[in-house]
């Protein structure tokens, strides 16, 4: 049992969180660093994507009428197979 007890103490999360000072990742050391001599432009939070060209309707049914008759083709094609 004390090779357990030294598991607990050694990853005991509770103690790490409350500790009163917590050193920043790497990356937030380094954007941190980059920053300081070149801050970032200001953005949203989310900025609004680019502008997305739109599709015409026509193609959408084309391809879904397409795939309907594929199936259609393929589903007669199987019964007339299947009858023999």
């Amino acid at each position: 049992m004390p090779e357990q007890e030294e598991w607990e103490r050694e990853f005991d999360h509770r103690w790490a969180n409350s500790a009163e000072h917590k050193e920043p990742s790497a990356r937030a050391r380094m954007l941190a660093a980059r920053w300081k001599e070149n801050p970032p432009d200001p953005a949203p939070f989310r900025a609004d994507p680019g502008p997305v060209p739109r599709r015409s309707s026509w193609v959408s049914t084309a391809v879904v009428l397409g795939c309907v008759a594929v199936v259609i083709v393929l589903l007669g094609y199987a019964q007339m197979r299947s009858s023999y």
